[in-house]
Protein backbone atom coordinates (compact mmCIF):
# COMPACT_ATOMS: atom_id res chain seq x y z
CA UNK A 1 0.00 0.00 0.00
CA UNK A 2 0.84 3.57 -0.55
CA UNK A 3 2.89 4.83 2.69
CA UNK A 4 2.59 8.72 1.27
CA UNK A 5 -0.87 9.59 0.99
CA UNK A 6 -2.97 11.74 -1.97
CA UNK A 7 -4.86 12.94 0.76
CA UNK A 8 -1.85 14.78 2.99
CA UNK A 9 0.57 16.54 1.58
CA UNK A 10 3.84 16.68 2.35
CA UNK A 11 5.58 20.39 3.33
CA UNK A 12 6.60 23.09 0.50
CA UNK A 13 8.82 24.85 3.17
CA UNK A 14 12.26 25.09 3.64
CA UNK A 15 15.10 23.55 6.31
CA UNK A 16 13.85 25.20 9.69
CA UNK A 17 16.73 27.96 10.22
CA UNK A 18 17.51 26.41 14.09
CA UNK A 19 18.27 23.24 12.35
CA UNK A 20 21.86 23.16 11.04
CA UNK A 21 23.46 24.42 14.15
CA UNK A 22 21.46 22.14 16.29
CA UNK A 23 22.93 19.56 14.43
CA UNK A 24 26.43 20.77 14.41
CA UNK A 25 26.28 20.96 17.87
CA UNK A 26 24.92 17.40 18.26
CA UNK A 27 27.63 16.15 16.15
CA UNK A 28 30.01 17.24 19.31
CA UNK A 29 28.17 15.66 21.71
CA UNK A 30 29.82 12.09 23.31
CA UNK A 31 26.35 11.00 23.21
CA UNK A 32 23.05 12.82 21.79
CA UNK A 33 21.13 12.46 25.28
CA UNK A 34 18.38 14.58 25.85
CA UNK A 35 16.03 15.11 28.61
CA UNK A 36 11.89 14.57 27.96
CA UNK A 37 8.97 15.94 30.00
CA UNK A 38 5.79 14.37 29.22
CA UNK A 39 2.38 14.65 31.36
CA UNK A 40 1.00 11.72 33.39
CA UNK A 41 -2.33 11.57 34.80
CA UNK A 42 -2.47 12.41 38.15
CA UNK A 43 -2.76 9.56 40.55
CA UNK A 44 -4.87 11.90 42.79
CA UNK A 45 -8.05 11.89 41.85
CA UNK A 46 -9.25 14.65 43.64
CA UNK A 47 -6.26 16.80 42.51
CA UNK A 48 -7.48 20.33 40.83
CA UNK A 49 -3.93 19.51 38.31
CA UNK A 50 -5.36 16.83 36.01
CA UNK A 51 -1.95 16.14 34.96
CA UNK A 52 1.61 15.33 36.63
CA UNK A 53 5.16 15.65 34.66
CA UNK A 54 7.17 12.61 34.23
CA UNK A 55 10.87 13.19 32.87
CA UNK A 56 13.60 10.78 31.37
CA UNK A 57 16.96 11.06 29.76
CA UNK A 58 16.58 9.97 26.20
CA UNK A 59 19.01 9.56 22.96
CA UNK A 60 17.98 11.66 19.89
CA UNK A 61 17.59 9.25 17.05
CA UNK A 62 18.27 11.04 13.99
CA UNK A 63 15.13 13.43 12.01
CA UNK A 64 12.37 11.50 10.76
CA UNK A 65 13.51 10.34 7.44
CA UNK A 66 16.95 11.16 7.68
CA UNK A 67 18.32 8.46 9.54
CA UNK A 68 21.79 8.37 9.79
CA UNK A 69 24.13 5.94 7.88
CA UNK A 70 25.13 3.11 9.92
CA UNK A 71 27.22 0.26 8.00
CA UNK A 72 26.30 -2.22 11.03
CA UNK A 73 22.61 -1.54 10.15
CA UNK A 74 21.04 -4.44 8.04
CA UNK A 75 17.54 -3.04 7.45
CA UNK A 76 16.43 -2.69 4.07
CA UNK A 77 16.51 1.42 3.77
CA UNK A 78 14.37 3.85 2.21
CA UNK A 79 15.72 6.30 -0.46
CA UNK A 80 16.79 9.38 1.00
CA UNK A 81 13.53 11.29 -0.34
CA UNK A 82 12.44 12.93 2.80
CA UNK A 83 14.01 15.32 5.24
CA UNK A 84 12.56 16.86 8.19
CA UNK A 85 13.21 19.20 11.27
CA UNK A 86 11.27 16.29 13.68
CA UNK A 87 13.53 14.80 15.73
CA UNK A 88 12.94 11.00 16.95
CA UNK A 89 14.10 8.39 19.33
CA UNK A 90 13.13 5.11 20.09
CA UNK A 91 10.82 3.53 23.00
CA UNK A 92 9.12 0.53 24.50
CA UNK A 93 5.29 0.72 24.27
CA UNK A 94 5.56 -1.14 27.55
CA UNK A 95 7.12 2.28 29.17
CA UNK A 96 5.01 4.74 30.91
CA UNK A 97 5.40 7.56 28.35
CA UNK A 98 3.60 5.75 25.29
CA UNK A 99 0.56 6.33 27.47
CA UNK A 100 1.00 9.54 28.68
CA UNK A 101 1.36 10.47 25.06
CA UNK A 102 -2.12 9.14 24.06
CA UNK A 103 -3.91 10.18 27.22
CA UNK A 104 -2.36 14.11 27.10
CA UNK A 105 -3.18 14.50 23.10
CA UNK A 106 -6.40 16.47 22.01
CA UNK A 107 -8.21 12.90 21.49
CA UNK A 108 -7.34 11.56 24.99
CA UNK A 109 -6.57 8.07 24.05
CA UNK A 110 -7.07 5.63 26.08
CA UNK A 111 -4.22 2.80 26.98
CA UNK A 112 -6.16 0.12 24.60
CA UNK A 113 -5.18 2.61 21.96
CA UNK A 114 -1.67 3.41 22.65
CA UNK A 115 -0.83 -0.12 21.72
CA UNK A 116 -0.96 1.54 17.94
CA UNK A 117 0.67 4.42 16.36
CA UNK A 118 -1.12 7.66 17.48
CA UNK A 119 -0.56 10.15 19.99
CA UNK A 120 -0.32 13.86 19.87
CA UNK A 121 0.56 14.83 23.36
CA UNK A 122 2.59 17.86 24.58
CA UNK A 123 6.08 16.88 25.00
CA UNK A 124 9.60 19.41 25.95
CA UNK A 125 12.68 18.06 24.89
CA UNK A 126 16.01 19.67 26.56
CA UNK A 127 19.30 19.14 25.12
CA UNK A 128 22.23 20.54 27.36
CA UNK A 129 25.66 20.71 24.72
CA UNK A 130 28.67 21.52 27.10
CA UNK A 131 30.84 20.98 24.24
CA UNK A 132 29.26 24.09 22.86
CA UNK A 133 27.69 25.76 26.40
CA UNK A 134 24.43 25.74 24.65
CA UNK A 135 20.82 24.88 25.67
CA UNK A 136 18.40 23.39 22.94
CA UNK A 137 14.90 23.65 24.65
CA UNK A 138 12.02 22.28 22.23
CA UNK A 139 8.36 22.21 22.76
CA UNK A 140 5.62 20.49 20.71
CA UNK A 141 3.65 17.30 20.50
CA UNK A 142 4.81 13.93 20.11
CA UNK A 143 3.90 10.79 17.82
CA UNK A 144 4.57 7.59 18.33
CA UNK A 145 4.63 5.24 15.54
CA UNK A 146 3.94 1.06 15.39
CA UNK A 147 3.65 -1.82 13.36
CA UNK A 148 0.33 -1.30 12.16
CA UNK A 149 1.39 2.52 10.34
CA UNK A 150 1.56 0.52 7.43
CA UNK A 151 -0.79 -2.66 5.97
CA UNK A 152 -3.45 -4.55 4.50
CA UNK A 153 -7.35 -2.95 5.72
CA UNK A 154 -8.24 0.10 6.85
CA UNK A 155 -6.13 2.17 8.78
CA UNK A 156 -7.58 3.33 12.49
CA UNK A 157 -7.23 6.74 13.74
CA UNK A 158 -4.01 6.91 15.17
CA UNK A 159 -2.19 5.45 12.12
CA UNK A 160 -4.29 8.52 9.92
CA UNK A 161 -3.47 11.19 12.84
CA UNK A 162 0.75 10.29 12.57
CA UNK A 163 0.38 10.30 8.90
CA UNK A 164 -0.98 13.53 8.36
CA UNK A 165 0.70 15.76 11.47
CA UNK A 166 4.01 14.51 10.31
CA UNK A 167 3.28 14.91 6.39
CA UNK A 168 2.90 18.08 7.32
CA UNK A 169 6.61 18.82 8.07
CA UNK A 170 7.97 16.50 5.70
CA UNK A 171 9.56 17.82 2.49
CA UNK A 172 10.31 16.38 -0.22
CA UNK A 173 13.76 16.31 -1.62
CA UNK A 174 13.52 13.71 -4.39
CA UNK A 175 10.49 14.24 -6.10
CA UNK A 176 8.77 11.30 -8.25
CA UNK A 177 9.58 9.17 -5.68
CA UNK A 178 7.00 9.40 -2.23
CA UNK A 179 5.15 6.40 -3.16
CA UNK A 180 8.19 4.15 -3.27
CA UNK A 181 8.93 5.79 0.29
CA UNK A 182 7.53 2.82 3.02
CA UNK A 183 6.82 3.93 6.87
CA UNK A 184 7.47 0.21 7.59
CA UNK A 185 10.52 0.39 5.90
CA UNK A 186 11.67 3.02 8.03
CA UNK A 187 10.24 1.59 11.49
CA UNK A 188 12.52 -1.14 10.04
CA UNK A 189 15.63 0.91 9.49
CA UNK A 190 15.48 2.13 13.14
CA UNK A 191 15.49 -1.01 14.83
CA UNK A 192 17.77 -2.06 12.39
CA UNK A 193 20.34 0.83 13.37
CA UNK A 194 19.97 -0.48 17.15
CA UNK A 195 22.99 -2.80 18.36
CA UNK A 196 21.80 -6.52 18.87
CA UNK A 197 21.68 -6.20 22.78
CA UNK A 198 19.87 -2.56 22.52
CA UNK A 199 17.53 -4.78 20.26
CA UNK A 200 17.18 -7.30 23.29
CA UNK A 201 16.12 -4.94 25.42
CA UNK A 202 12.54 -4.75 23.76
CA UNK A 203 12.54 -8.84 25.06
CA UNK A 204 13.49 -7.71 29.07
CA UNK A 205 10.61 -8.71 31.38
CA UNK A 206 8.13 -5.89 31.30
CA UNK A 207 9.71 -2.40 32.88
CA UNK A 208 8.52 -1.44 35.98
CA UNK A 209 7.26 -4.54 36.92
CA UNK A 210 7.82 -6.09 39.97
CA UNK A 211 11.16 -8.89 40.46
CA UNK A 212 8.67 -11.13 42.55
CA UNK A 213 6.11 -11.98 39.14
CA UNK A 214 7.47 -13.92 36.71
CA UNK A 215 7.54 -12.64 32.78
CA UNK A 216 4.22 -14.09 31.77
CA UNK A 217 6.09 -14.85 28.13
CA UNK A 218 8.59 -17.35 27.79
CA UNK A 219 10.75 -15.57 25.41
CA UNK A 220 11.05 -12.11 28.36
CA UNK A 221 14.44 -12.30 30.09
CA UNK A 222 17.69 -9.79 30.51
CA UNK A 223 20.43 -9.86 28.54
CA UNK A 224 19.41 -10.88 25.11
CA UNK A 225 20.82 -10.36 21.80
CA UNK A 226 18.82 -10.05 18.29
CA UNK A 227 20.25 -10.34 15.32
CA UNK A 228 16.36 -11.21 13.51
CA UNK A 229 15.27 -7.74 12.60
CA UNK A 230 11.69 -9.24 12.19
CA UNK A 231 11.97 -10.68 16.05
CA UNK A 232 7.99 -10.91 16.72
CA UNK A 233 8.19 -10.54 20.39
CA UNK A 234 10.58 -7.46 20.13
CA UNK A 235 9.08 -5.74 16.90
CA UNK A 236 5.57 -5.93 19.33
CA UNK A 237 7.44 -3.92 21.88
CA UNK A 238 9.19 -1.56 19.32
CA UNK A 239 8.13 1.89 19.22
CA UNK A 240 9.45 5.06 17.20
CA UNK A 241 8.71 8.37 18.64
CA UNK A 242 8.44 11.70 16.68
CA UNK A 243 8.86 15.21 18.15
CA UNK A 244 6.91 17.73 16.34
CA UNK A 245 8.48 21.13 17.69
CA UNK A 246 6.22 24.12 17.64
CA UNK A 247 8.75 26.32 19.48
CA UNK A 248 12.51 25.91 19.48
CA UNK A 249 14.80 27.83 21.67
CA UNK A 250 18.61 27.99 21.80
CA UNK A 251 20.48 29.51 25.04
CA UNK A 252 24.03 30.45 23.73
CA UNK A 253 26.44 30.44 26.92
CA UNK A 254 30.17 29.74 25.67
CA UNK A 255 30.51 33.78 26.42
CA UNK A 256 28.98 34.36 29.96
CA UNK A 257 28.67 37.95 30.42
CA UNK A 258 27.06 38.73 27.15
CA UNK A 259 25.10 35.64 26.76
CA UNK A 260 22.44 35.27 23.70
CA UNK A 261 19.17 33.65 23.35
CA UNK A 262 17.00 33.00 20.37
CA UNK A 263 13.11 31.64 20.09
CA UNK A 264 12.13 30.24 16.56
CA UNK A 265 8.35 29.69 16.37
CA UNK A 266 6.55 27.29 14.16
CA UNK A 267 4.26 29.69 11.85
CA UNK A 268 1.64 27.55 9.72
CA UNK A 269 1.24 28.78 5.67
CA UNK A 270 -2.21 29.39 6.52
CA UNK A 271 -1.87 31.15 9.97
CA UNK A 272 -1.83 34.84 10.35
CA UNK A 273 1.73 36.43 11.17
CA UNK A 274 0.50 39.73 11.83
CA UNK A 275 0.85 39.51 15.74
CA UNK A 276 3.83 37.58 15.79
CA UNK A 277 6.71 38.79 16.70
CA UNK A 278 10.36 38.36 15.31
CA UNK A 279 11.69 38.27 11.91
CA UNK A 280 10.06 35.72 9.05
CA UNK A 281 12.72 32.84 8.45
CA UNK A 282 10.38 30.59 6.01
CA UNK A 283 7.79 28.74 8.12
CA UNK A 284 9.43 30.06 11.11
CA UNK A 285 9.52 33.13 13.27
CA UNK A 286 13.27 34.14 15.26
CA UNK A 287 12.92 36.27 17.76
CA UNK A 288 16.13 37.33 19.96
CA UNK A 289 15.42 37.39 23.80
CA UNK A 290 17.02 38.31 26.82
CA UNK A 291 19.26 34.95 28.48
Amino acid sequence: MSSITTHSSTSTGTTAPWKPLFLQHLSKMPSPEFVMTSLHPSPDKSSPVPYVPRVRYLIYRGMWGELPENHHNQAPMNDRVFESDLPTFTTDVRMEKVPEIFASSAGHGSTSQSQGSGGGGPVEAVWWMKETMTQWRMKGEAFIIAQDIEGSGEESSGVRTVKSELQKRMRTVKEGSEKDWSWRKELTAHFGNLSPGMRGSFKNPPPGTSVSIPPSHPELSLGQKINDLEDSVARENFRVVVIKPESVEQLDLSEPDKARRWKFTFVPEDASKTSEKGDAVGEWRREELWP
